[in-house]
């Protein structure tokens, strides 16, 4: 089964590599003493704008830090945070996050953003979330996808408009930026109320 699922994920173009440092959640948990303003002490963040990152796979934590610092992924805050990271940093961050567990979000459950999710937009050539991100939003760790239920409706919406609009463009093949092609501001704002109430 392993081998199958890593051919896919090659056959996609999709990366495979774990982070070449070991992760210590101990260590991390002392290190991310810097993210909690903005991240929440256990990674459950208060601000709607800034990510819950409680929960969130270690592969996907270290790639999102990583593409931070070396500008895949541009934020003025986040380039500045991430650039005195080392691989080690990354890593021990990453174990400390994904072990933490997400809280929930206060989102409200829509028509329209539960049938986005669930179903698309064939139309708009909008792809069902739930192909890659799963019927409760867990994602799909192996492949890259990250876990969005309970995530900050404002923060998704924030990012879905980045996708759209191509200020955000570290999403493997362009998926991301090809869905959100496709959404108007009032799907987007559905969609993201929806994932937030997800559990």
């Amino acid at each position: 089964m392993k081998k199958i699922i890593l051919s896919v994920l090659l056959t996609l173009g999709l990366s495979t590599t774990v982070s070449a440092a070991e992760g210590n959640a101990e260590v991390g948990k002392d290190k991310s003493a810097m993210c909690a303003a903005c991240h929440g002490v256990d990674g459950n963040s208060l601000v709607p704008m800034y990510p819950k990152l409680a929960g969130l796979s270690a592969n996907y934590i270290v790639k999102q830090l990583t593409q931070f610092k070396d500008g895949t992924r541009q934020d003025p805050v986040m380039a500045g945070m991430a650039a005195a990271l080392s691989a080690q940093d990354m890593a021990d961050l990453a174990a400390y996050y994904s072990s933490q567990k997400r809280t929930e979000s206060a989102g409200t459950e829509t028509a329209l953003g539960k049938d986005l999710y669930l179903g698309g937009n064939s139309e708009n050539a909008v792809t069902a979330c739930v192909a890659c991100h799963g019927l409760k939003g867990k994602g799909m760790a192996a492949a890259g996808f990250p876990a969005i239920a309970s995530q900050n409706a404002e923060y998704i919406k924030i990012q879905l408009e980045k996708f759209r609009s191509g200020a955000r463009a570290n999403d493997n093949n362009a998926m991301m930026r090809n869905v959100a092609l496709g959404l108007s501001d009032d799907e987007i704002k559905a969609l993201s109320q929806y994932i937030a109430s997800l559990k």
